[in-house]
């Protein structure tokens, strides 16, 4: 019995090496692995707090998966999500893992860079502030501009208090006077020049009068 065991310990062995070669084959056929920014989601935010500087905005992930998934993979399918249930005002260092990153789940992560963010929290404010309105170019030879006037006049305008409390007024986009003979009212749209602040209404309405100068 021994010999009969012996003698065919080989050819089990062979198949237990064929069995695994094809259960990689089948696995792993059409794989690939591929690297992607992947942009970070910040979850659960407390309303009285906002980010007011951010170290990272993306983390490069490696993935692998079935080529054909992977090609139709859209940037909206894939994202790493940090939880700010905890945040606190000031600055603080989060840090992720592979358990934050929303994926489709026949696609595997296998490594993420950089895993922590710093990240700066302020408080958030509501400001009522006045408009105005640049004016570009000149009118007509012989005429001006008598009055400037914009409804609203004021609009609150929400965002971090560190940037906030430095503003004292909202402009909007320039307006071109060049060559006008008489008043016009139109929409204009409020540049905030890239600062973190959001006004209630993002469009106000520009009455701008113009008259013939006196000789």
């Amino acid at each position: 019995m021994k010999g009969i065991i012996l003698g065919n310990i080989w050819l089990k062995v062979l198949s237990v090496i064929l069995a695994f070669s094809l259960w990689f084959y089948v696995t792993y056929r059409g794989q690939s692995e591929l690297s992607v920014e992947v942009p970070l989601e910040f979850k659960n935010m407390p309303a009285s707090l906002e980010i007011l500087k951010q170290g990272i905005r993306t983390s490069t992930l490696n993935i692998r998966g079935n080529e054909r998934l992977l090609k139709e993979l859209h940037p909206k399918d894939i994202r790493i999500a940090i939880d700010m249930t905890d945040a606190k005002r000031g600055e603080s260092v989060y840090y992720f893992n592979m358990d934050n990153v929303i994926i489709p789940g026949a696609i595997k992560v296998l490594r993420l860079d950089p895993s922590s963010v710093r990240v700066v929290m302020d408080e958030t404010v509501v400001k009522t502030l006045p408009i105005k309105v640049p004016l570009v170019g000149s009118p007509e030879k012989g005429y001006r501009v008598t009055s400037v006037n914009v409804t609203p006049s004021l609009i609150e305008a929400k965002g971090p208090k560190t940037e906030i409390s430095q503003v004292v007024f909202l402009k909007t986009e320039p307006i071109d006077i060049t060559g006008l003979d008489a008043g016009i009212t139109q929409e204009a749209h409020i540049n905030t020049n890239g600062k973190n602040i959001r006004p209630r209404k993002q469009d106000i309405v520009v009455k701008i009068d113009i008259e013939r100068t006196r000789k």
